[in-house]
């Protein structure tokens, strides 16, 4: 039942849906990158970041044995919305603009559907 699952997991499949429809297109980019969701941010927006941080991309560190991540802040993203539907937009425009910047790829070529605001 839907309405018995809870923010939390609402918001993590939204999360999975965005990341699915990227893979489609996307799939030998995205192969190694591992996605994730945190309730905030672990630290102070960064100097180049205007306010706390929706998401970020972290490339592969081979020295360190990690994968390319990408990990989106549910409760800063959650403020932002009024409601489920603007939680999935804005979920989806997070990872879009995450994947892009991975990839060096500009947004709206990683997903033509994509939307800033």
């Amino acid at each position: 039942m839907p309405a018995s699952r809870t923010r939390a997991e609402r918001f993590e499949d939204a999360v999975l849906d965005a990341v699915e429809l990227l893979e489609q297109r996307w799939s030998r980019q995205l192969r190694d990158v591992e996605f994730a969701v945190e309730d905030v941010p672990p630290s102070d927006p960064a100097p180049w970041e205007h306010g706390p941080a929706l998401g970020r991309a972290f490339a592969a560190d081979a020295v360190a044995g990690l994968s390319a991540r990408i990990v989106l802040y549910r409760r800063v993203v959650e403020e932002r919305c009024d409601g489920e539907e603007e939680v999935r937009a804005l979920v989806r425009a997070v990872v879009v603009e995450q994947v892009a910047e991975l990839i060096g790829q500009p947004p709206e070529a990683v997903d033509p559907g994509y939307r800033p605001d």
